[in-house]
């Protein structure tokens, strides 16, 4: 009897004309979302530098000697013109007092030529003397003026090398460690180094780009897709090893204009105050070039955007409000905010908000937005006879 029931329920349903009931739809799921707009936005690139001082300069030794002090402190500020060391100048005075006598015995030797060439010239007219004998009193003379000339300039090198005995600094800057110490033999022939004067204010900070990057930037300028700034007029910001922001900003000074072949790059450089001499030589630092402004930007929120190994992509919401993936490329991050390189257009919805809930192709609705009339109710079915 209890087998019987279900199969004459069936039974009843089929004489009376009734179908089983589809089960109901999912409904929109809730989300929140944005409208995508453009607006003028900063091209930035980020580029990988070091730090470089502005002006180096190798102390090196100018005479051959040996090195009787240090006459500087290391790792101080110094003008240009300090003195850094000092060398024993003996032998150097006592090679200027040679070349003093040897200037003086040649001035007496010129005087004599010339004495001898005045008494010559009216015997040489009255022909008591050949004409032979007064041309040599003639060359001896010239002869004697071009010892002259030769002792003064070997006196005046004497004198040079009795100046360079006092080791300056060429330039004003930081001084650095001394490279080598008292007593130490200096030579002047293989130039020994003694020292290095670094000037750390201003800075220069060096990068390079890649040739392709540089490509598609000057495309973009010819497409109108970006707006550049002449180089004495680009701005750069300055990320330190701390991932803290240096507090000047500079400018972009240099721009090389060939490719270098070994690495495929372009060299860059800008140029930074640093009065508090916070940036030292050599130091890792990341450049933030704020390389013109494009006029159709887009930024989104980073909570929008989902990455993966396959790239970049966000949801969207459909004319027929459908969730619809659409692949994007991503440009930097800017404070929470994505910049949208391609794959966008203004007016497209984004949905920022009920990701995890959203599948591609489902209803979804936005929150806060005015729902749609509803949809007048179909005929109730007749009930069943």
């Amino acid at each position: 009897m209890r087998r019987a029931l279900p199969l004459l329920s069936a039974a009843l349903l089929a004489a009376c004309g009734g179908e089983p009931e589809a089960p109901p739809a999912m409904p929109p799921v809730e989300v929140e979302a944005i409208t995508v707009s453009i607006q003028p936005i900063t091209n930035l690139i980020e580029l990988p530098g070091r730090v470089q001082a502005v002006r180096t300069a190798e102390v090196r030794a100018r005479v051959d000697g040996i090195v009787e002090r240090r006459v500087y402190e290391e790792g101080t500020d110094v003008r240009a013109g300090t003195p850094l060391f000092r060398i024993d100048s003996r032998p150097l005075r006592a090679a200027q007092d040679a070349a003093s006598a040897a200037l003086r015995r040649a001035q007496a030797e010129q005087t004599n030529a010339r004495r001898d060439v005045e008494r010559f010239r009216p015997l040489v007219e009255r022909n008591a003397i050949s004409e032979q004998e007064f041309d040599a009193a003639v060359a001896r003379a010239a002869q004697a003026e071009a010892d002259v000339g030769s002792a003064r300039a070997q006196l005046e090198q004497a004198r040079l090398n009795l100046g360079y005995a006092t080791v300056t600094a060429p330039i004003a800057g930081r001084a650095g460690r001394a490279e080598i110490t008292e007593g130490a033999l200096v030579s002047a022939s293989q130039g020994t180094l003694m020292a290095t004067v670094e000037q750390l204010d201003p800075m220069y900070v060096n990068f390079s780009q890649s040739s392709t990057e540089v490509l598609r930037l000057r495309r973009d300028m010819q497409a109108g897709r970006l707006k550049m700034n002449a180089i004495g007029q680009t701005r750069v910001t300055l990320i330190l090893e701390d991932n803290s922001v240096y507090e000047r900003s500079g400018v972009l000074d240099f721009a090389d204009q060939s490719v270098d072949p070994s690495t495929g790059t372009v060299s860059l450089r800008a140029e930074f105050p640093n009065p508090r001499r916070i940036l030292l030589p050599g130091e890792f630092v990341r450049a933030r070039i704020e390389a013109g402004v494009r006029p159709d930007g887009i930024l989104i929120p980073q909570k929008a955007v989902q990455l993966s190994t396959n790239g970049a992509s966000v949801m969207t919401i459909d004319a027929k409000g459908m969730a619809t993936p659409r692949p994007v490329k991503v440009g930097e991050l800017r404070g929470g905010l994505w910049v949208i390189r391609e794959g966008l257009k203004a007016g497209d919805r984004v949905i920022t908000e009920g990701l995890q809930k959203v599948q591609p192709g489902a209803p979804v609705t936005v929150a806060g937005a005015k729902p749609p009339a509803a949809a007048k109710p179909a005929a109730a079915p007749a009930q069943g006879q």
